[in-house]
């Protein structure tokens, strides 16, 4: 499986540990590129962002719609095995299911989660769109597609956005938005939930107070099972990373990375993972 990987690398000696964000769903690592890969890395930190299979420019887009939240959980540990020591895993939505699963079976220095689904699982999510929604959402099950989520710019804009984001903007977001894996939206809501006991990583949960997606109490409950902090961010909606007021997410993000991964938190003995998952492709821009 080829998995594509975008890096931002500092100018100068890049700090010990790197950083490693995972896409949501119907996103790809372009959703970093755009603010928060720079951002880190003009911090010191090389920033990676992986597209998972069957997203972006990765392989496997033929059979996305049944690929599982475990075969996500590979292609992570396939991007944690290129990179010269175990990062810091930041994931948004989606990837931060899928990083909560990965922690499972691996370590990692710590890792940040950006309103993503607590262990309860995605459903009150799915009643929310069947209720402001029920046709798409019938669509949904009807086509196995989730595109319906997304059918229209409004859609769009309620799903991820704050009223305020340009048109001209949250078009340009749209073009990057694709279908995503119906079998991986089941995992999430039921099939496959996290297991809070089998994870010691040092976490960071952190919620948007616009998201129509995820309300506070779930990013907070998530923040309870795994003994994390939990920060609710004003002003964003669910997809903080590309908002306006996506500066003060990532200010609040480097200053827990300051104060919790120490200088040499990158070196640890394993990833927990074999490095002959599938092989990685990394490009920059």
């Amino acid at each position: 499986m080829r998995l594509d990987i975008i890096s931002r690398i500092p100018e100068e000696q890049p700090r010990p540990t790197p950083l490693l964000f995972v896409h949501g769903m119907m996103h790809g690592a372009w959703c970093w590129d755009v603010h928060f890969l720079e951002y880190f890395a003009r911090h010191g930190f090389e920033a990676h962002a992986v597209d998972l299979r069957g997203h972006g420019t990765s392989a496997g887009r033929e059979r996305l719609r049944w690929a599982r939240i475990a075969d996500f959980v590979d292609d992570l540990a396939c991007a944690v095995a290129q990179l010269r020591t175990p990062p810091v895993l930041i994931g948004h939505s989606m990837g931060g299911f899928v990083v909560l699963k990965y922690l499972e079976r691996a370590d990692a220095p710590a890792a940040i989660l950006l309103s993503s689904p607590s262990p309860s699982g995605l459903w009150r999510t799915a009643l929310r769109i069947a209720r402001r929604h029920p046709l798409a959402f019938a669509r949904v099950n009807l086509t196995f597609s989730l595109l319906p989520v997304i059918a229209t710019a409004e859609m769009t804009r309620e799903a991820f956005f704050s009223p305020e984001l340009p048109d001209e903007t949250l078009s340009g977001y749209r073009e990057g938005m694709q279908d995503e894996s119906y079998r991986a939206f089941l995992d999430m809501v039921v099939l496959d939930l996290p297991k809070p006991r089998e994870v010691r990583t040092p976490l960071l949960v952190l919620g948007a107070a616009r998201d129509n997606m995820l309300a506070p109490s779930e990013i907070e409950s998530t923040a309870r099972a795994y003994h994390a902090r939990s920060d609710i961010l004003p002003g964003v909606a669910h997809d903080s990373m590309l908002e306006a007021g996506w500066e003060r997410v990532a200010e609040r993000m480097l200053g827990w990375l300051d104060a919790s991964v120490s200088k040499g938190a990158g070196e640890m003995s394993s990833t927990g993972w074999p490095r002959t998952h599938s092989r990685a492709r990394s490009r920059s821009r």
